[in-house]
């Protein structure tokens, strides 16, 4: 075959890249940095990118899978399969989303759809793997339920093997708690519960899972309780706090909520197994703050010392600091994220960097982590990509 000139330097680029993608492997500190996004306003999808985590240096692949509203992802651990939400209220004539499986290319960071399955609840916003790997359990929030979605032996989804629906009394918040709204879900340590934030009930319910069979049921879970009334199985925060995403100290021993709705962060001590009882709740933004604001995210360093949440409105990251033994927090300060609507912040693999994506600006910035302090500097932004809404990283074999 006849190349053109025009043809023999598109040849020439695109082995350059594979190359430069392959050495990036090889070197043992590269990634591919995955970036899910709300579709429909110059985004096709889910994005790759290159991320060195030695330099902070991220460079683009381009268009991973082209697919609707990825707005969250996550990896499995044999770091062979991504799963991604599809956030939506109609799917295929259900009031439903969906959730679909892809093969990673490690070559090319390539995704390749394997299949896609319902939620079975309108607009999934969240998913997470239970802890034998066997189950993704994806949070409905327009649904107002939690269902369970067995991963066969080829990475594919089966059908739900359980669907339990968000139940309580209401926040008092007519227009944001006017039903179940379930936002974040993950199953305990070890694998006998899971926990469930919903912005609708002001609580974190909790379920108990059985593993064996995929299954989540509400009924008495034993010792999970918070007050002297044993019908009430849950977490509970202040009204119209609504909570959004949680974070667990390595320990087990202390609950860290964020409050979508009022920027806080109710911590809860575990004074017995899965028994929980609120010891403190601190704002997200400084004294005297006036302006409208919601809480987004919230991540623990992984030395345990430091806590970080996000604010959209104030358009900034919190640090708090944890005092170890009585697990409470100090406000630290706050750090701009040079974006507007800071919707997902994550870590970085070597836990020096935090990387922002910033829904409404389309652009991901990277701060850099003082380990002594927990304090952020700005590397400045690394990507532009529309409405960039979840980060997740793969490492090299």
């Amino acid at each position: 075959m006849k190349l053109t000139f025009a043809s023999a330097v598109r040849r020439f680029l695109f082995v350059a890249a594979v190359c430069v993608s392959v050495a990036s492997f090889a070197s043992g500190k590269h990634y591919v940095m995955y970036v899910g996004t709300y579709t429909g306003k110059g985004s096709e999808g889910i994005y790759a990118y290159r991320y060195d985590a030695g330099s902070g240096t991220v460079s683009p692949i381009g268009l991973a899978a082209k697919t609707d509203n990825p707005s969250f992802l996550a990896v499995a651990a044999g770091r062979k399969f991504l799963y991604a939400v599809h956030e939506t209220h109609d799917y295929q004539g259900q009031a439903s989303g969906g959730v679909a499986a892809f093969a990673i290319d490690r070559v090319t960071g390539k995704l390749e759809k394997l299949n896609e399955v319902a939620s079975r609840g309108a607009d999934p916003c969240f998913i997470s793997f239970d802890r034998s790997g066997k189950y993704l359990l994806v949070a409905n929030y327009s649904g107002g339920n939690v269902a369970v979605l067995p991963i066969l032996s080829d990475g594919r989804l089966g059908e739900a093997s359980s669907v339990v629906k968000d139940e309580g009394p209401l926040g008092p918040n007519k227009e944001r708690q006017e039903a179940p709204h379930a936002h974040w879900v993950e199953t305990t340590a070890g694998n006998r519960f899971a926990y469930v934030a919903d912005i609708g009930l002001d609580r974190v319910l909790i379920y108990k899972f059985d593993s064996s069979n995929g299954l989540l049921s509400s009924g008495d879970p034993g010792a999970v309780k918070t007050t002297t009334d044993k019908s009430v199985f849950s977490a509970t925060l202040a009204p119209g706090t609504g909570p959004r995403r949680v974070a667990f100290s390595s320990d087990g021993r202390f609950m860290y909520v964020l409050g979508e709705m009022d920027s806080t962060v109710t911590v809860f001590a575990n004074d017995k197994k899965e028994s929980f009882r609120s010891i403190q709740k601190i704002s997200t933004l400084p004294a005297g703050f006036s302006g409208d604001n919601t809480g987004a995210e919230i991540a623990m360093h992984p030395n345990g010392k430091f806590l970080y949440t996000s604010n959209r409105g104030d358009d900034s990251i919190a640090l708090f600091s944890i005092d170890h033994s009585s697990g409470k927090l100090a406000f630290i300060d706050r750090f701009p994220t040079h974006g507007k609507q800071p919707r997902f912040f994550t870590l970085d693999p070597s836990g020096s960097r935090l990387l922002v994506a910033n829904q409404s600006t389309g652009n991901i910035v990277e701060l850099k982590i003082n380990p002594a302090t927990g304090r952020l500097t700005s590397a400045g932004e690394v990507a532009k990509v529309s409405s960039p809404v979840s980060i997740v990283f793969v490492d090299e074999d």
